[in-house]
C-alpha cells in the first residue's frame, strides 16, 4: 500500500511540475482516497492473520503472547501508518518537505516519551509499546491532515468532497506504485522467511536482532527521506522538462546517500554494545545483536547506493526496474542463500550475512542499469517534445 502511495506521489510531482492544475487536483484525492481504503483493508487483513503469521515466523512459545498482543494493536492503528505516508508523500509532491520533516520529529518525540510513560511507569509492557507507536503516528496523521485542509492554494488543498475514483489517474498511479507495492510485499515476506530462521536460534537471538533492526530503522531514516526527496525531485523536473536539473540531481542523491550511510555504518559499528544496550540488559541480546551490527554497518554504502538509483529510477518512471532488481537479489537470492546454509551450518553469522551479500549484487545491478540503460535520454525523448 505505501508503494503504491509512493507512485501516487510520482504522479503528483509530474503534474506539478507540468503546472497542470486538473491533473494536480485529481492525483491528490485519488491517492489520498486509495489510502483510506487501503487503510481498511490492511487493518482487517492484519488482525486476522497476525496469529499465523507468527507461526509462520516460528516465533519461539515464550515470547509468542507478547508478539501477539504488540501486532494486535500494531495492526489495529496501522491506518496512520498508511495515512502519515500518504499525506507525506502528497505534501513532498508538492514541494513541502519541511512540514512532514517536522510532524516526523514531533511524532518520534511523543513515540519516546509514550513509550516511557507506558512502558516504564504504566508497566504495560510490549502492548504499551505498540500503542506509543500507533498514538505517535496518529499525532502525525492529524498534522498532516490539518495542513493539507488549509493550503493556500485552492488547486493544492484536500477536499473531501473531491475524493472520486477517476479511473485514467488511479491507473497512472497503479502503473508506478504497484511494482513499488509487489516489491515491498514480497521482500518483506522474505525478510519473514529470514526472521524465522534468526527465531530458531532463540529468544536471545530474536531480541538482538529486534534491537538491531529498531536502530537500523532509525539510521536510515536520512538515507530514506532523501531518497523520497530525489523521487520527488526528478518527476517535478521532468514534468518541467528541465532535463539538466534531472542528471545533476540524482547524481548528487546518489552520492550524498552514499556518504550519509557510510557516516552512519562507521558510528554505528564503534558504538554498537553501548547503542544495543539501550534495549535490554541481556549479555546474550546484546551479543546477537552486535554480532549483526558489526557484519552489516560495513556495508551500508551498498544498501545506500541501491535504494539512492532505485529512488532515481522511480522518479523517472522506471518503477518496474528496482523491482526486478530487489526481487531478484533481496528475495529470490536471499532466500535460496539462508535456505541452503541454515541445514548445512547451525551459525547465526551466515545468516546474517545474508544481508551484506545481496545488498553487493543489488547495487551491481542498479550501476549497471544507471551506467548502461541510457535512461535520461529515453526520458528526454518521452517527454522533452
Amino acid at each position: 500500500f505505501n508503494g503504491i502511495a509512493m507512485g501516487g506521489g510520482v504522479v503528483i510531482s509530474r503534474y506539478f511540475g507540468a503546472k497542470d492544475e486538473e491533473n494536480i487536483v485529481k492525483s491528490i484525492h485519488n491517492n489520498f482516497l486509495f489510502s483510506l481504503i487501503a487503510s481498511v483493508v490492511a487493518t482487517v487483513m492484519g488482525l486476522v492473520l497476525v496469529p499465523q503469521m507468527l507461526r509462520w515466523m516460528k516465533t519461539p512459545d515464550s515470547v509468542l503472547p507478547e508478539s501477539l498482543a504488540y501486532f494486535r494493536v500494531y495492526f489495529g492503528g496501522v491506518s496512520t501508518i498508511i495515512l502519515y505516508n500518504s499525506c507525506m508523500g502528497i505534501l513532498r509532491a508538492l514541494g513541502d518537505s519541511l512540514h512532514p520533516l517536522y510532524y516526523l520529529v514531533l511524532s518520534s518525540f511523543v513515540n519516546v516519551g509514550l513509550d516511557l510513560l507506558f512502558v516504564a511507569v504504566f508497566h504495560w509492557g510490549v502492548t504499551g509499546a505498540a500503542v506509543a507507536t500507533v498514538i505517535a503516528q496518529g499525532v502525525s496523521v492529524v498534522l498532516c491532515l490539518a495542513q493539507m485542509l488549509r493550503m493556500a492554494d485552492p488547486v493544492q488543498r484536500l477536499d473531501f468532497r473531491k475524493l472520486k475514483w477517476d479511473g485514467r489517474i488511479m491507473g497512472q498511479i497503479l502503473r508506478q506504485g504497484l511494482p513499488s507495492g509487489i516489491q515491498n510485499s514480497v521482500i518483506s515476506i522474505a525478510n519473514v522467511v529470514v526472521q524465522s530462521n534468526i527465531n530458531a536460534f532463540g529468544a536471545a537471538a530474536m531480541a538482538g536482532c529486534g534491537s538491531y533492526s529498531k536502530l537500523e530503522g532509525f539510521a536510515f531514516i536520512p538515507v530514506n527521506a532523501f531518497g523520497s526527496a530525489c523521487t520527488t525531485f526528478i518527476s517535478q523536473n521532468i514534468g518541467a522538462r528541465k532535463f539538466e536539473r534531472v542528471k545533476q540531481g540524482a547524481k548528487f542523491s546518489v552520492m550524498f546517500s552514499c556518504g550519509c550511510a557510510a557516516i552512519i555504518g562507521v558510528v554505528f559499528f564503534a558504538f554498537a554494545p553501548q547503542f544495543i544496550g539501550l534495549f535490554g540488559k541481556s549479555a546474550d541480546a546484546i551479543a546477537s545483536g552486535v554480532l549483526r551490527a558489526r557484519i552489516c554497518t560495513p556495508f551500508y554504502l551498498l544498501l545506500a547506493c541501491s535504494h539512492g538509483i532505485a529512488a532515481v529510477c522511480r522518479g523517472a518512471g522506471y518503477s518496474k526496474v528496482p523491482m526486478y532488481i530487489m526481487l531478484g537479489a533481496w528475495c529470490v537470492l536471499r532466500v535460496t542463500y539462508i535456505t541452503i546454509v541454515t541445514n548445512l551450518f547451525h551459525n547465526i553469522s551466515l545468516v546474517y550475512a545474508a544481508y551484506p551479500m545481496t545488498w553487493a549484487v543489488s547495487t551491481a545491478c542498479f550501476l549497471w542499469y544507471y551506467n548502461k540503460s541510457h535512461w535520461l535520454e529515453r526520458v528526454q525523448a518521452k517527454y522533452g517534445a
